[in-house]
């Protein structure tokens, strides 16, 4: 595994764990290009429907399908989010992630794989929602992707 930076203080990949969305496990980050629709609207990664999301509007929304995810991420700070963005966006990440993993039958059987280890999104931009930073987090993304994991290998 080639890993660089600040990565290197935090990754862990074992037998037991999947710390750092990194190197044979970037398909697990949403900044990983796979095709995904929500809500009708087809974007090229998670990232990319995610903050789309964010707004109601649809020409909003379709401005997000063009972009790399890192400018979808950069774009998504920019727009007013919906009134209810707080209390949807767990919903809307999880509905995203599900398809994701359940349209891009390549990326289900790489979910798969990683069997019953622990999913973190360890990482050094201070995102605690999502991810673990600095040992702190709540790891929602790593807590939906093993969710998402169980209902594949259940099918």
């Amino acid at each position: 595994m080639r890993v660089f930076g600040k990565e290197r203080e935090y990754i862990v990949h074992n037998d037991d764990v999947v710390k750092g969305f990194f190197s044979a496990y970037r398909f697990l980050s949403n900044f990983e290009l796979g095709t995904v629709i929500y809500e009708g609207i087809k974007y090229p990664s998670s990232e990319n429907a995610y903050q789309a999301a964010k707004s109601l509007d649809p020409k909003v929304r379709e401005t997000f399908i063009d972009v790399t995810p890192s400018e979808s991420k950069k774009m998504g700070r920019k727009i007013d989010c919906r009134e209810d963005w707080d209390e949807v966006k767990y919903k809307v990440m999880y509905d995203i992630v599900l398809d994701k993993f359940t349209r891009n039958p390549y990326l289900a059987e790489m979910l798969v794989e990683t069997g019953d280890r622990y999913l973190e999104e360890s990482n050094h931009w201070q995102d605690t929602c999502w991810g673990v930073c600095n040992g702190v987090g709540t790891n929602w993304l790593g807590k939906i992707l093993m969710d998402v994991r169980t209902i594949i290998v259940a099918r």
